[in-house]
């Protein structure tokens, strides 16, 4: 994956709260292979009224925060099901980073995965980003390294848990992550095989 250091970018308010993985990727979409993308089905039923025509009032259907790559939401965003397919969206869509109050366990792992960063602020701060949007923000800068967000000349803090920070700053999956401890995993294997040799298995003569 490619390493999230700092991203300055153009930002997409959704001004929601629990937008749940359902509504990032409906269930009907989810035959699809990776390989032919998930960014067109994005959120395709709030977008879209039900005749098919996209909302002219929906934030992402704005022409003017087309290529945004940082989406600002309210709590509980990725709850509901398990679906891995809502991270895929949200990056094949050219999102890499979502800040909102809370966000639902199984989807930020997910998205952690995918080289997405959860970025979670907190409530009044997702409120005064929204209100920043509305007025016509258009640029948000998001630090990993040092866990801030920039609008404008305001720094506003947000958190992350610090082993997916780990792996989206060195652009790790979980095994590049086990095996940036190579060295410690084959001293134990080494002490522990000398120390206690009758717990390795025996090879057929």
């Amino acid at each position: 994956m490619q390493p999230f250091t700092r991203l300055s970018a153009l930002v997409c308010p959704l001004p929601l709260p629990n937008v749940d993985t359902d509504q990032l990727i409906p269930a009907r979409f989810m035959k699809r292979t990776r390989a032919q993308g998930y960014g067109e089905q994005l959120m395709h039923d709030l977008r879209r009224n039900p005749d098919g025509t996209l909302r002219t009032d929906f934030p992402p259907n704005d022409p003017a925060r087309s290529g945004a790559q940082i989406l600002v939401a309210r709590r509980n965003f990725g709850g509901g099901s398990s679906r891995e397919a809502a991270a895929y969206a949200l990056v094949d869509g050219g999102f890499r980073c979502v800040l909102a109050p809370s966000f639902g366990d199984i989807f930020s792992s997910n998205a952690v995965n995918n080289g997405l960063l959860p970025a979670r602020i907190g409530e009044a701060e997702a409120e005064h980003l929204l209100d920043l949007l509305a007025a016509g923000l258009r640029e948000l800068t998001v630090d990993l390294e040092t866990c801030t967000v920039t609008a404008g000349n305001e720094v506003l803090p947000f958190t992350v848990a610090p082993t997916w920070r780990t792996k989206l700053l060195n652009g790790w999956d979980d095994i590049d992550l086990t095996l940036s401890h190579r060295a410690a995993i084959e001293a134990f294997a080494t002490a522990r095989a000398a120390a206690h040799p009758w717990t390795l298995p025996t090879r057929p003569a």
